[in-house]
């Protein structure tokens, strides 16, 4: 077993977690061979704050994947997110040199609808394509061989500061990990948790994690606006510590354990034990102040969210609903809440598509780096990786020709 014949591994740098989800491709789509997650430290709000401990982070993340994948990781595809990423639609229109389209010519249009003014501290992350339009015939999505003299396409593109995407490859690279390619985590997710009739009809995927929400709207088939919230799990948590006095570490368990983000599902005659700090005695607590705090900051988040779809102009066009994802929509109640806040119908998206160990990651948590596979995928991203067991390999053959070369 010399070779692992195309793995792909998906990094997922979150606020509260980093993990890695290595999958293999095969003909019926992607296995899942390991997975490795470890508590994030050097992030907040997506965006690197401290590189040494983003690279602890990392190294172990990974490290649990290959044991687990039995694998060498040398390469993955990474996650971005933040509230510095920013998106807009562009619109490119070129001359179609041979009377039909060729795929060059879909790649002149695509760098035609990109040439916008920046920053110079921004750079570009993903042009997606929306449509093309062959001398005025809208709604194409595959235009390569249809005659025409004049192609346009309407794209919708993502861009980052750049200190922020180099910040995340540096500490991939300092944890010996080559990066194929920054993905926005929000269309990573998309791809594992959204099906097509969903994307065609028109919906909007929500991925709260810790410390921010991803916004994600499709419609026709394309991604027709994004942007990111810098609010997540991990204000709630805060509220959570502020309100009944326990240190954060403390909030988060009383989170998991007790809470919910809807009051009428907790029973008001309910107690719970709230640790406390300098070393006092545990105090008992209503669970439903709990669930007044969690519900305040939870319905923040979501009119927030709500406000940036009514921002898109798309709100009525989500006829398939939402999706929520990610670490929050674990919290109870959080599903029928978002209901009442959108007055759409929600679900909870899971990965689900995925064969191995594809029960591992059946899970919102996972909704990003799973994804991240699935981009992989579709952009030529799976690598051959060297099996963890046949490390002797290599070393005997260095001794063999140190042997020959002294005697």
């Amino acid at each position: 077993m010399g070779k692992r014949e195309e793995l792909i591994v998906g990094l997922d740098l979150g606020t509260t977690k980093v993990c890695a989800v290595v999958g293999e491709v095969t003909g019926e789509g992607i296995d899942i061979v390991g997975v490795g997650t470890y508590p994030s430290a050097g992030l907040r709000g997506g965006v690197v704050v401290n590189i040494d401990q983003t690279v602890n982070s990392i190294k172990k993340a990974v490290e649990e994947a290959e044991l687990m994948a039995g694998c060498e990781i040398s390469s993955v595809f990474a996650g971005v997110a933040g509230t510095h990423v920013q998106s807009l639609n562009s619109h490119g229109v070129i001359a179609i040199k041979s009377r039909e389209v060729t795929s060059s010519d879909v790649v002149r249009v695509l760098d035609a609808a990109k040439t916008i003014a920046l920053p110079f501290d921004r750079q570009i992350l993903h042009v997606l394509p929306q449509q093309y339009i062959v001398d005025d015939q809208d709604g194409i999505y595959h235009p390569i061989g249809m005659a025409g003299v004049r192609l346009e396409a309407k794209v919708h593109i993502i861009t980052a500061i750049t200190s922020a995407v180099q910040n995340i490859v540096k500490c991939c690279e300092r944890a010996r990990l080559q990066v194929q390619d920054v993905v926005l985590e929000s269309l990573a997710s998309s791809g594992a948790v959204l099906d097509d009739d969903e994307k065609q009809l028109g919906v909007a995927l929500i991925d709260i994690g810790g410390g921010t929400s991803e916004i994600a709207v499709f419609q026709n088939s394309g991604i027709r606006y994004s942007t990111v919230v810098g609010l997540g799990g991990n204000h709630i948590t805060n509220d959570i510590s502020v309100g009944l006095r326990c240190a954060m570490d403390e909030a988060e368990k009383i989170k998991k354990k007790y809470g919910s983000a809807l009051i009428d599902t907790v029973d008001q005659q309910e107690v719970i034990e709230v640790g406390s700090v300098g070393g006092q005695k545990p105090r008992q607590l209503a669970q439903s102040i709990l669930t007044q705090i969690i519900e305040a900051r939870a319905k923040e988040i979501l009119d927030i969210i709500q406000w940036e779809l009514l921002r898109s102009g798309l709100m009525e066009s989500l006829h398939a609903g939402v999706v929520l994802t990610g670490g929050v929509s674990l919290l109870p109640g959080i599903r029928e809440l978002a209901e009442m806040v959108f007055d759409l119908p929600v679900r909870i998206g899971v990965p689900s598509r995925f064969g191995g160990l594809g029960d591992v990651v059946k899970n919102p948590i996972y909704s990003t780096a799973a994804g991240l596979l699935l981009y992989g995928k579709d952009h030529g991203g799976g690598v051959q990786m060297r099996d963890s067991r046949s490390k002797v390999g290599p070393v005997w053959e260095t001794i063999k020709r140190w042997w020959k070369e002294f005697w």
